[in-house]
C-alpha cells in the first residue's frame, strides 16, 4: 500500500476511535468473494506469412479472492470513514503455451516471473479514506473502481483493475448527480504494481488524469449526461449521453440509449517528437495521434423475459477511440508490466474486441432471455452479434477491413439451499477479421468458466 493511502487510513482510524465507534462498525458490512476462473483463448492463425509468431495460445485455471470491508460515517456534521480491500490469486494450473522470451508477456489473467511463466500466486491490497458532508463524499485512495462514461475498471478477468487518486461525487440537487476526480496511477487486472496511465501503444505514463460531470434525471424516465476527462500529455474528450425508457404496457418498455465522444490530442501526443506517447490507433498509427469522434445508439424492447437489443455504431475517419489501457507502459528495464486490459462505455465492448478502430462502422444486436419466467429464476441466457466494417488500413492501396465477433454466455445462480448465492457463467466468443487486419488483431476463439460465491460477514 501507498505511503499516502496508509497514511489516510491511520488518519481515518483515529478519527473513528476519537468519535466513538457508532455509525462507523453499527454501518459497516464485509464480504469475501470467491472466483474461480478458467480461461481459454485460441489464435486461430498462430503465424502471419513471413513465419511470424502472432499469437499466444492460452489455458489457464485461476483462483481468487477479494474481501472487501465498507465502514460506516462516524457521527457529526462531518463523518469519516475507511473501505479497506485485499485481493489475492492462485494459478492453479496451465498459462500461455508460447512464452516470451524477453520477459513480456499476452498472459491476459496472472502476473509472470522473469521468463513469461505465471507465477504460483500474487496479492495486492489497498484502501480508501472517505469523508461525507451531506450528500457529498469523497473518497481518496488506491482501491478506487470508477465506472463512469469516461472510465470503467475492468473486471473481465480473476480480480478487479483499481486505481489511485480521489473522487468525489455530491447527489445535492435531487435527479443530480455530479462526480469529479484525479487519477494518477492503476494496477492492471493481471498486476501486483501501480504504474501510471497510458493509451495503448504508450510506452510513456501519466499520472494526471482528471475528470468531471454529471448525470441528470429529467424525469424518471429520461437521463442525460455529460462528463470531460483528459489524460496529461494524452488526451482530452467529452462526452454526451441520453437514456429514454418507454413504458408501453405491464412487462413491456422500449429503451433508447445514445452515447458521443469527442475526443483530441494534448501535451506531448500531439509532439512528433514524444514517441513513448504515440496512440497506436488499434492498428492504425497515424503518428500516433488523438483524433477521434464515436457516436453509438442503442435500442432495447423489452417483453416479458426477453429483451431484443440492435444498434449502430461510428467511428471517425481521423483516428480510432482512446482507451486508458496501460499495457504497453515498461518500467526502468524495458519489461512490459502486465498492467494491459481495459473496459469501455460501449455495448461493443465486447469479450475479445471492442469495435472502436478508425473508421469502423458497426452493426450489432443481442438477444437475452430470464428464464424466471417461465419458473426456473436465477438462470439467464444472451446471444450477440457485432459486425464492423469500413475499418481505415494502413496500407491505403487494400481498401477497408472488416471484423465480426459472436458471443453467447448463460448465467445461473442458485436461489436456496446451501449453494444459495452461488453463481455459474459460461461465455463463448469467436471474433473473425481480414487478413489484413492481423498486424493488430488476429482471428480468436475464447472461452471463460467462471463459478462466483459470496459471503457477506455478520
Amino acid at each position: 500500500m501507498k505511503k499516502s493511502t496508509l497514511a489516510l487510513a491511520v488518519y481515518a482510524g483515529v478519527l473513528a476511535t476519537q468519535a466513538g465507534a457508532a455509525g462507523f462498525l453499527d454501518d459497516s458490512k464485509a464480504t469475501l468473494s470467491s472466483r474461480t476462473l478458467y480461461f481459454e483463448q485460441d489464435p486461430r492463425e498462430n503465424r502471419n506469412a513471413s513465419g511470424t509468431l502472432k499469437g499466444q495460445d492460452q489455458r489457464q485455471t485461476t483462483q481468487g479472492f477479494l474481501f472487501n470491508f465498507i465502514s460506516g460515517y462516524t457521527p457529526g456534521t462531518v463523518g469519516f470513514g475507511l473501505d479497506v480491500q485485499g485481493m489475492y490469486g492462485i494459478n492453479l494450473s496451465g498459462g500461455i503455451d508460447n512464452r516470451a522470451v524477453d520477459g513480456s508477456t499476452a498472459n491476459t489473467v496472472s502476473p509472470t516471473s522473469t521468463d513469461g511463466t505465471p507465477v504460483a500466486d500474487w496479492a495486492r491490497a489497498g484502501a480508501n479514506a472517505k469523508v461525507k458532508l451531506s450528500k457529498t463524499e469523497l473518497k481518496v485512495g488506491n482501491a478506487l473502481q470508477p465506472n463512469l462514461p469516461i472510465l470503467v475498471s475492468n473486471d473481465g478477468r480473476l480480480l478487479p483493475q483499481t486505481f489511485e487518486g480521489g473522487i468525489v461525487t455530491s447527489k445535492e440537487i435531487d435527479g443530480l448527480t455530479l462526480t469529479a476526480g484525479k487519477l494518477t496511477k492503476a494496477a492492471g487486472r493481471a498486476s501486483t504494481n501501480y504504474d501510471d496511465l497510458s493509451l495503448g501503444g504508450g510506452t510513456k505514463g501519466s499520472n494526471n488524469f482528471q475528470f468531471a460531470g454529471g448525470d441528470y434525471k429529467v424525469t424518471k424516465d429520461l437521463t442525460v449526461q455529460y462528463y470531460y476527462a483528459n489524460l496529461e500529455d494524452y488526451y482530452k474528450q467529452q462526452f454526451l449521453g441520453l437514456v429514454h425508457v418507454l413504458p408501453i404496457a405491464e412487462d413491456q418498455s422500449f429503451k433508447t440509449d445514445l452515447r458521443y465522444f469527442h475526443s483530441t490530442s494534448d501535451g506531448k501526443n500531439g509532439q512528433t517528437a514524444n514517441t513513448g506517447y504515440k496512440f497506436n490507433n488499434n492498428g492504425y498509427s497515424d503518428n500516433g495521434e488523438v483524433d477521434n469522434n464515436t457516436w453509438t445508439a442503442m435500442f432495447t424492447y423489452t417483453l416479458g423475459g426477453n429483451a431484443f437489443l440492435l444498434g449502430y455504431q461510428s467511428v471517425s475517419d481521423d483516428g480510432a477511440m482512446p482507451i486508458i489501457n496501460n499495457g504497453s507502459v515498461v518500467d526502468s528495464r524495458g519489461r512490459n508490466e502486465g498492467e494491459g486490459g481495459n473496459s469501455v462505455y460501449l455495448f461493443t465492448d465486447s469479450m475479445i474486441t471492442n469495435f472502436t478502430r478508425t473508421g469502423e462502422k458497426t452493426k450489432f444486436g443481442q438477444y437475452s432471455y430470464d428464464f424466471a419466467r417461465l419458473g426456473v429464476p436465477g438462470l439467464k441466457a444472451a446471444v450477440a452479434y457485432l459486425k464492423g466494417d469500413q475499418i481505415r488500413l494502413q496500407n491505403a492501396a487494400l481498401g477497408r477491413g472488416s471484423e465480426w465477433e459472436r458471443d453467447m454466455r448463460i448465467d445461473y445462480v442458485f436461489q436456496d439451499g446451501f449453494m444459495k448465492g452461488f453463481g455459474v457463467t459460461l461465455r463463448r466468443a469467436s471474433l473473425r477479421s481480414d487478413s489484413d487486419l492481423y498486424a493488430s488483431q488476429q482471428d480468436t476463439d475464447q472461452t471463460r468458466l467462471v463459478l462466483n460465491y459470496t459471503y457477506a460477514f455478520k
